[in-house]
């Protein structure tokens, strides 16, 4: 075993079509259809995000926050602009 991963968020990979997160040890795909927000940034501005309390994201190069609900349970989180 090299160490114990201690990052609470990460993105893991950026494709296309959307970005994929690991939240604390479990895998979310970010859709753009449903999270237009990051499709212009870029890997720069996405990868740099934070979890600043449990439960709730924050990308301070874009300034997106997000709770993690409203990535597993969109429907609770109809689009807004």
């Amino acid at each position: 075993m090299h160490g114990k991963h201690t990052l609470a968020v990460e993105v893991t990979n950026v494709s296309p079509l959307g970005l994929w997160m690991l939240i604390q040890e479990v895998e979310y795909y970010l859709p753009y259809t449903e999270f237009p927000w990051f499709k212009q940034a870029t890997i720069e501005q996405v990868i740099q995000v934070e979890m600043p309390v449990d439960g709730h994201l924050y990308w301070s190069l874009l300034d997106i926050d997000l709770a993690v609900e409203s990535i597993t349970s969109p429907e609770k989180y109809p689009l807004v602009s």
